[in-house]
């Protein structure tokens, strides 16, 4: 199958439309496919504007993640070369767009919704999704935390939850986040993430000992696509029992 497709790029480049001699290939050029592990979305695309500084045919194709190229064999060498150098995290072609994110932390019970109990207009809507999908009634607004995300790189934050509870101690949450990728998708931009963690330490006091408290660990983790604009439940943080959960919400905004 390569070998075909290598034969029939090479057909079409052979028998296209003629050019102006100073833009045709030179006589000894061959045709290469180079695959792409890492990179794609906005990021595959600025691998391809890279490799333009060889001046050869090179083209791409993000659904596929293949880059063709046609031009003689040691400039095919060192495209290879600079392709393997950039198709990693953190690479020059893989940190790119700044994104804007909003994470939401839901504190949710079984229990009937609290009187007087309000959440801010923008999330009424996930609200009314949990009450429908879940068990739990009563939603309340636990902490809303900016993030400012690169992407291809790790972004990692600590930090300090509000409400220390009757031990005096503090909830403390670890998030980490990797955007692999920027792309677009029909009419929106989405955010390919490979990596989506949230570790919460909640400390709970002792039943045997006065001022003695014990700390749980509840966490999260998953990946995915995750559109632009959009409120996205994440999903609930795990370990937290039947009567009280905890869900995280996200909004994107990509910034250009």
């Amino acid at each position: 199958m390569r070998s075909l497709l290598i034969t029939l790029i090479a057909a079409t480049l052979t028998f296209a439309q003629e050019k102006p001699a100073e833009n045709r290939p030179p006589a000894n050029s061959e045709a290469e496919v180079i695959q792409v592990k890492t990179l794609t979305g906005d990021s595959f695309n600025r691998l391809l504007q890279l490799l333009q500084v060889f001046h050869a045919d090179i083209r791409g194709d993000n659904q596929l993640r293949t880059i063709v190229v046609y031009a003689p064999k040691d400039v095919i060498t060192q495209v290879r070369r600079v392709v393997d150098q950039l198709d990693r995290p953190g690479s020059e072609a893989a940190i790119g767009k700044s994104i804007e994110m909003t994470l939401t932390l839901l504190r949710c019970s079984p229990k009937p919704p609290a009187v007087g109990n309000t959440l801010p207009p923008e999330m009424e809507a996930v609200a009314r999704q949990l009450r429908s999908a879940t068990q739990y009634k009563d939603i309340q607004m636990w902490d809303v935390i900016p993030l400012r995300l690169q992407e291809g790189t790790d972004t990692l934050e600590s930090l300090r939850l509000p409400g220390a509870g009757t031990s005096g101690q503090p909830t403390t949450a670890n998030i980490t986040m990797h955007p692999e990728a920027t792309f677009r998708k029909d009419q929106s931009r989405m955010v390919r993430f490979s990596r989506v963690e949230i570790d919460l330490r909640v400390p709970t006091p002792s039943l045997n000992i006065a001022q003695q408290f014990t700390f749980n660990n509840y966490n999260l983790r998953t990946s995915g696509d995750f559109g632009e604009g959009q409120k996205t439940v994440l999903g609930k943080i795990s370990g937290t029992g039947e009567d009280e959960a905890i869900f995280a919400v996200i909004t994107l905004k990509v910034l250009d």
